[in-house]
């Protein structure tokens, strides 16, 4: 097989269609930019890693590029970022645990338990997030609410696309000794409605997932940044809600998903919430 540039993987997905807010107009003009060129380096090898029939020596390749464009040879997204951190004086360390999680994403399909899980988030999932908070300058104190959050933002998404990560990608990231404990199996994925043994095991990973949101409840009072707060406090509702719906409803039969409508007044009673809370502090 001839080798493509990472453009050539692209699934066409762009930052309105992830299920939480990315470099909303609730930022500041200055810091969507920089958060942005990450999100496209993101969604470049995220494509690469999910892509349902590329092989794993291409998508490897076209990772390593984007690896290489960080140090300013590689992958055009990557190179792209790298200009934009050393613009900004940020960290490149969050673009390559990124990078380290899509590498595992080609690599690894299973995950024994729920601390393998999080193990895979803390890649995944919080460099996003803390890449943010750098943007903004913030005290990296509140690292571990970010985190948690970040991880069930992460969690969430794997819930909900549960079935279609198994069927295109034979992928699976409901613990295995969750399905266990419940009696169900792998193969419950590719069924028409979840399985008593299955639908345990979701339920008992969107638990944890509260448990997640319960530990990052107070991060966006913790901001400095009333433009960023807000913002956190909408993904935090919206996590919320998320999270209520995948413990009533079946993921492989039901929609779990916001409408546009559902989530435009869930984030507006958020950000109603959040700015009476801090009343006038805050930039």
């Amino acid at each position: 097989m001839s080798e493509r540039d990472s453009g050539a993987l692209g699934s066409g997905k762009g930052h309105k269609d992830e299920n939480f807010p990315v470099a909303s107009i609730l930022l500041a003009p200055e810091h969507r930019a920089p958060i942005m060129a990450f999100y496209r380096f993101a969604r470049a090898a995220d494509d690469i890693s999910d892509h349902p029939t590329a092989d794993a020596r291409e998508k490897l390749t076209l990772l390593g590029a984007m690896r290489a464009g960080l140090d300013g040879d590689g992958a055009a997204e990557a190179m792209a970022l790298a200009r934009v951190l050393a613009e900004y004086k940020l960290d490149p360390v969050h673009a390559h645990d990124l990078l380290d999680a899509f590498v595992q994403d080609v690599t690894v399909n299973r995950y024994a338990d729920w601390d393998a899980l999080i193990g895979y988030c803390r890649m995944s999932a919080m460099p996003v997030g803390r890449f943010v908070l750098d943007v903004h300058g913030e005290d990296r104190a509140v690292w571990p609410l970010s985190d948690a959050l970040c991880a069930a933002l992460q969690v969430i998404n794997h819930l909900q696309d549960c079935a279609k990560d198994y069927r295109e990608l034979d992928r699976v990231y409901i613990p295995a000794d969750m399905l266990a404990r419940h009696g169900g199996a792998v193969g419950d994925l590719a069924r028409q409605s979840a399985t008593p043994g299955l639908r345990g095991a979701i339920v008992e990973a969107a638990e944890a997932t509260q448990r997640l949101l319960r530990e990052s409840a107070g991060f966006a009072r913790a901001i400095r940044s009333r433009r960023l707060a807000l913002e956190v406090a909408v993904i935090q509702r919206l996590a919320e809600d998320l999270t209520a719906r995948l413990l009533a409803r079946d993921p492989l039969s039901e929609r779990v998903h916001h409408n546009k409508v559902q989530a435009a007044l869930l984030a507006l009673r958020a950000m109603v919430g959040q700015l009476a809370a801090r009343g006038l502090r805050g930039a």
